[in-house]
């Protein structure tokens, strides 16, 4: 063999020697530490102003509509009329029940007068004994008579009373539904009145926030007619039945001295202190590997002479700008891989090249 073939020869043996080796060293990666985040330890959320008391009024008999007596806006008080029915002949039904009263109370004075003859011309021995009782008994149906048409007058007294329909609190008219001539039926609103006095913001919060939100709180609220300003509020009540298709559950927030600017429909923004919040970490975004599953997982460093690499799943929470908070798998201090990751080995030993800074990518 030449001397210029045998160089060749040694040339190609290095060269593969070389390749090998390089071929066997473990793939390098950038590593970066998990730092302790700090959860938010407030919640915002968008709610709706609604009154404890919002009624559909309807009338309590069937008739025509004679009179309206207030229309949406108005400002009303507790037991003032806002329509009347036509009581023709619920009048006048009244009327006879109440003649009948009368010329009942005349028999009824007629039988006592005849009772008591009877009575004294027994006692003198002039009439026998059975004639006192049947003078009593007659006394006794004549003021039973009496009773009955008197309840009779009562009942059609409370008839005519309800052909007029009172507001049952104080509130204002939002709305009404009917006008004069109208037949209307019982059971059939006419007017809506809402109590402007007792407001409360309806909040739906999702399911995840429940047991950090008790009954009872401090809360801030917002409104878009107060720019700037802020309400005290306070948690009064919460819905332990949460929505099975949105997964929230109800919430129920009262404003101290009620503004003047709230009105039901408004919305409405509530600052919630969150209690008992779990404590999360953050990672640089790079770090993250998603899988097709919707799985997440990151890659932590096994320390040791020839470090390792363990693959972690892991559960997110908000991102912000290239880094993303980890509310479950990681602890701060450990060491995960942000360069390299992407076909890496469970167990496979790795070559750290370089430690990423805390501020990587936060600018």
């Amino acid at each position: 063999m030449s001397v210029s073939r045998l160089k060749l020869v040694g040339l190609l043996s290095m060269l593969l020697v070389t390749v090998a080796a390089h071929a066997q060293q473990p793939p390098p990666v950038m590593v970066a530490l998990v730092e302790s985040a700090r959860a938010s330890d407030e919640l915002r959320l968008t709610g709706t102003v609604t009154s404890q008391r919002t009624a559909s009024l309807s009338p309590r008999v069937s008739g025509l509509v004679e009179r309206v007596r207030v229309d949406a806006g108005d400002q009303v008080a507790a037991g003032k009329a806002l329509i009347d029915l036509d009581a023709t002949m619920a009048t006048l039904a009244l009327e006879r029940t109440g003649a009948a009263v009368e010329e009942a109370r005349a028999q009824l004075a007629e039988q006592q007068r005849l009772y008591g003859e009877a009575k004294e011309m027994f006692e003198r021995g002039l009439v026998p004994e059975t004639r006192m009782h049947a003078a009593e008994a007659e006394r006794r149906v004549a003021a039973a008579r009496v009773e009955r048409l008197a309840a009779e007058q009562k009942q059609q007294r409370e008839i005519v009373r309800r052909h007029t329909l009172v507001a049952p609190f104080t509130g204002v008219v939002s709305d009404r539904f009917t006008d004069p001539g109208e037949w209307v039926e019982t059971g059939t609103p006419v007017i809506e009145l809402v109590d402007m006095r007792r407001l409360r913001i309806d909040v739906q919060v999702p399911q995840e926030r429940y047991e950090q939100i008790s009954v009872g709180s401090a809360v801030k609220v917002e409104l878009d007619t107060l720019l700037g300003e802020q309400l005290d509020g306070k948690v009064a009540v919460r819905v332990p039945v949460k929505d099975p298709n949105a997964r929230t559950f109800l919430v129920r927030v009262t404003v101290k001295g009620v503004s003047k600017v709230m009105t039901p429909g408004m919305s409405a923004r509530v600052v919630f202190p969150l209690q008992g919040g779990s404590s999360i970490v953050r990672v640089p975004r790079d770090a993250i590997l998603r899988k097709p599953n919707g799985s997440t997982s990151v890659w932590v460093i096994n320390d040791g002479d020839a470090p390792t690499v363990s693959e972690r799943q892991v559960q997110l929470g908000r991102s912000l700008r290239d880094w993303v908070d980890v509310r479950s798998g990681l602890v701060a201090g450990m060491r995960i891989v942000v360069r390299g990751n992407e076909t890496l080995t469970e167990g496979q030993q790795v070559r750290i090249l370089a430690t990423v800074p805390s501020n990587f990518g936060s600018q």
